[in-house]
Formats: C-alpha cells, structure tokens, sequence
C-alpha cells in the first residue's frame, strides 16, 4: 500500500485528499472481473493534447467558454448517452480510515457520488464513481466508460429540477501507484466532473492495476 505524503497539493481541498490517497492505494473499486474480455480502455487519442493554454496540472483549457456554475444541490441521476448509462445517483462517504467506501454491490447500475465534496454543476471539482464488474462477473455501471470519446456528453439531473450537462475533455487510464492526485482532483475554479472507475491491466491475484479517468467541464444547463 502506498504511503501517505506528508504534504498535499494546495490546490486540493481537504475532503479530496483522502479520497485521492484512497484510489492511489487502489483501496476502492476493486472488483473481481471474472468475466472473459477485458472492459474498454481509453485510446491515447482520447487523452489530454499539449495544447497552447495548459495548465500547471498538465490538462489543457477549454478554447469555448463555460456556463457560470450552478449553486449547490444534490444530484439525482446520471446518464452518459454515448454507453448507454442512466443511473441514479447514491452518496459515497469515507470510511473511519479514510478509504472511499463504493457503491453497494447489491446496486452495482448506481453512480456514487463523493458527497463531502462538490456537487456536480457547481464551481469546482465533483467526483463520481462506480463498479465497472462485480466479483460475479456481472458489467457494473460504468463497464463502458473507457470506451468514451472526447466530446461526448454527460448529464446530472439535481435535486433543484436543473439538468447539469458536461463536454468529455479528455479519458485517461493511470497506474495506481504513480496516480496523478493534483490533476484529477485540482480545482480550476470551473465546474468541473470527474468520473472514475477500475482499468488498466488485470490479474487475478491483484485486481485491476489502474483507474480510468473521465474529465469534463459543464458546458451547458437545462
């Protein structure tokens, strides 16, 4: 299991420190693939460009502009037309450690939301999760996410009859030990969602190796 730093990134707020520590030890959402095929990675061409305007966290700005964020409110529902996803949304807490507890496997089609962060919509960075198989083969949620592509959509339907939609940016797969922490949960100062999952190589004595990373910026209101 990886270390603790002793320092964090300042750009990180404190709830999402735990949360980055508990994906980089790979302490959540692992699942049991027993399934046959592997789920879909992200292609490079889906990943960040080094485009002119990159920030310090390696990602590139959006050239369109933003929506204004929304102010707080609870999210219902979760669709990602491109894979078919239309799940509701249940909260995700830290446990007494500090790992992210996922969603239950007895609901493996719910989205969890981390809900001592932000809420998606509003400015700064919103973190989803969820399955993407369970120990009994079966797809979870979010089996299909790697096949995603830039310019995709996904929509947050909010507790405030408000539909939060947001433009794909990029999809990465990282290692869990050399995860990015500062890049996937930095705050921009946007209204940003992260949507994260299981990937990267497989084995059955370990698990899945890595996280597949969906980054989008909220680019329209309902």
């Amino acid at each position: 299991m990886a270390s603790r730093r002793t320092t964090d990134p300042p750009s990180l707020i404190p709830s999402i420190r735990l949360l980055a520590w508990t994906l980089v030890t790979g302490a959540a959402l692992v699942t049991g693939a027993v399934r046959g095929e592997q789920p879909p990675q992200p292609s490079a061409g889906q990943a960040f460009s080094p485009l002119p305007g990159a920030t310090a966290r390696g990602t590139a700005v959006r050239a369109d502009p933003a929506v204004s964020p929304l102010p707080p409110a609870e999210p219902l529902w979760l669709r990602i037309p491109a894979i078919n996803v239309n799940a509701p949304v249940t909260k995700l807490h830290l446990d007494s450690s500090g790992t992210l507890e996922p969603p239950p496997f007895d609901h493996p089609d719910d989205a969890g939301w981390y809900s001592e962060g932000t809420p998606p919509g509003s400015a700064g960075t919103a973190v989803t999760a969820g399955h993407v198989d369970l120990p009994t083969g079966n797809a979870g949620v979010f089996y299909e996410l790697g096949a995603l592509a830039r310019g995709d959509t996904i929509e947050v339907r909010r507790a405030d009859q408000r539909t939060a939609v947001f433009t794909v940016d990029a999809i990465e797969v990282y290692d869990k030990e050399r995860f990015p922490s500062e890049k996937v949960y930095g705050n921009s100062g946007r209204a940003e969602l992260r949507v994260i999952t299981c990937g990267g190589g497989y084995t059955k004595r370990t698990g899945y190796q890595g996280n597949v990373v969906v980054y989008a910026t909220l680019t329209a209101v309902r």
